[in-house]
């Protein structure tokens, strides 16, 4: 595992793509940032916690981070789906009970519970959230990072 402090300049570029792809800025100039090369994930901790992780080349929130701060669109599910989301199942259309707005195919999304509205997973959208709402049955996300997996047991 290799790991090294970003520049002033790496953090520059990177809260500009962050501010693209999710409207947030994370990085202060007083943060301290690193990105560590895994043998399965390269990861950037700030502060010491593990927020975001690389999937294939896109950067993509860790749930801890969403515990905090959650800026994705969210997809609510019943509490009987709460189980099979936070074991790593894809998210069945039966199982959604809410769909935020405004989101489109192949965005990820945070998954969210009925009850205590915090975040079980992240997924990637298999339609947009006008589609996925008049759908009655099939696989609607697929689940990318959820609460247990090795990307959780990163810190």
């Amino acid at each position: 595992m290799k790991s090294r402090t970003m520049s002033k300049m790496e953090l520059k570029f990177l809260n500009q793509d962050l501010f693209q792809e999710y409207g947030i800025e994370p990085f202060s100039k007083k943060s301290m940032v690193t990105m560590v090369d895994g043998e399965e994930y390269s990861y950037i901790r700030v502060d010491g916690n593990v927020d975001f992780f690389y999937l294939e080349d896109e950067l993509l929130p860790t749930l801890k981070k969403l515990l905090n701060e959650n800026f994705l669109k969210k997809v609510t599910v019943d509490m009987g789906a709460v189980k099979f989301v936070a074991s790593g199942a894809d998210v069945m259309r039966p199982g959604i009970v809410e769909i935020e707005d405004g989101f489109h195919e192949g965005e990820i999304v945070a998954i969210i519970d009925v009850q205590n509205k915090k975040p079980l997973a992240i997924g990637k959208a298999l339609f947009g959230s006008s589609e996925m709402d008049t759908m009655k049955e099939g696989k609607a996300i697929e689940s990318i990072h959820f609460v247990g997996d090795k990307i959780w047991k990163l810190e």
